[in-house]
């Protein structure tokens, strides 16, 4: 299962945002993986831009996962106050992360990364200046 009606849909607030999030989940090559683990906490999944793509929500958050050569990119709009949520819901599901936070202004804001094979699951994830390098994302805007 993929795709799923139930859940919060994102907060009206959220809407007129530009994307203010983007990352990249290593060696998650299938969006559809990562879409059943967001449905299993609770999140809405629709399908995406692409064949492959989904489109993920909650009332704090709305991102797009898509597949690439072995990695799987994510943008979209996060509450900037619930940043490290969506880090320490991707640490839980196991899954190797980088994701940068923008302001209004396109700003870096904050970077982190997570999701290290041996930490708990339960484990806060850490920030790093080193983020994203090999996971050779996008800029925030031609995503």
């Amino acid at each position: 299962m993929d795709i799923s009606d139930e859940g919060q849909p994102l907060d009206p607030v959220w809407l007129e945002i530009d994307n203010n999030v983007c990352g990249g989940l290593a060696g998650a090559s299938s969006a559809s993986l990562v879409a059943e683990l967001f449905i299993g906490a609770g999140w809405r999944s629709t399908s995406g831009s692409s064949w492959e793509s989904h489109e993920l929500e909650t009332t704090w958050c709305r991102i797009e996962v898509d597949p690439t050569d072995g990695d799987t990119l994510l943008n979209g709009v996060v509450d900037p106050r619930r940043f490290e949520d969506l880090a320490v819901l991707l640490n839980r599901f196991g899954l190797r992360f980088g994701l940068e936070l923008y302001g209004d202004d396109g700003e870096l804001l904050r970077k982190i990364e997570g999701g290290i094979p041996s930490a708990p699951h339960d484990a806060a994830p850490r920030s790093s200046s080193r983020l994203l390098g090999p996971l050779a994302l996008w800029s925030r805007r031609g995503g």
